[in-house]
């Protein structure tokens, strides 16, 4: 990893309380981890381990049990705008434009509307929706709401992007186009990204280290390096050095799927 670090967790643990028992749980125990200035980092491991909390908790959603979080140095306190989120679903307002969706943020901050409209159409065009400025989200495709969403995102200009699973509902064959556009986006903005998924191919095609976390309670199992030259072609998901980085990231979330079932049934 090279550059400043951007984003910095240090054993940082998240707890939640059971409303019923009144039981303490943890999602994430003793994490800690670093994403360096411009670096796409993708995470992985088996379903609820906490990858969700940890994009929360760097977010400012959600409070620390233990541990810091950093932003350049700062602690995490709360949302701030160097920080933006895509998530899973658009949620797009409905009654606005795309450009107007994609300049929500920035009218909440207070920048003049002309000023906001000309930010708006520059990520607009980035994302390749340009001619869609003026089209409600009733009128796009799932994957075109997707691109809007992202737009948004980036237009805050935010210092940190965080994913969480964005393209989940998408068909297979539109999610192979939107992570393509991600990562030409992303060679374009230079945006420091930490990207949560569930899909490992997408993990490794898209980031620069994929970091495997345990099963719950969430720490880091094991960092991969993606030593693939970029820009990526979709084809290098057939590469030898590909399929051999997916089958051990598999090998590693199965031994942690199996070792949190294990822990289920005693």
């Amino acid at each position: 990893m090279a550059g400043a670090i951007k984003l910095h967790a240090e054993d940082v643990a998240v707890a939640y309380v059971n409303r019923r028992s009144r039981d303490l749980s943890f999602a994430i125990d003793g994490l800690s981890l670093s994403v360096a200035q411009g670096e796409f980092v993708s995470i992985v491991g088996p379903s609820g381990c906490g990858k969700t909390s940890l994009l929360r908790g760097a977010l400012g959603l959600i409070p620390l049990s233990r541990g810091t979080l950093t932003i350049n140095g700062n602690p995490v306190t709360g949302p701030g705008t160097d920080r933006a989120m895509v998530f899973q679903q658009s949620t797009l307002l409905p009654w606005r434009t795309v450009v107007d969706n994609v300049g929500y943020g920035l009218e909440l901050r207070g920048v003049p509307r002309a000023e906001t409209r000309k930010r708006a159409k520059r990520f607009t065009k980035m994302v390749g929706l340009s001619d869609y400025n003026d089209r409600y989200p009733r009128e796009l495709s799932g994957g075109m709401q997707q691109r809007v969403n992202l737009a948004r995102a980036l237009a805050t200009e935010a210092e940190v992007l965080l994913f969480d699973e964005p393209f989940a509902s998408l068909d297979a064959q539109t999610r192979e186009h939107m992570q393509r556009e991600v990562q030409e986006i992303w060679a374009l903005s230079q945006t420091t990204a930490l990207f949560v998924t569930h899909d490992i191919k997408e993990a490794i095609y898209l980031a620069d280290r994929v970091i495997v976390l345990t099963a719950r309670p969430a720490r880091v199992r094991e960092i991969f390096t993606i030593d693939l030259p970029r820009p990526r072609g979709l084809e290098v998901k057939r590469s030898p050095k590909f399929l051999d980085c997916e089958a051990a990231i598999w090998t590693l979330i199965e031994d942690e799927a199996s070792h949190q079932l294990a822990r289920s049934q005693r």
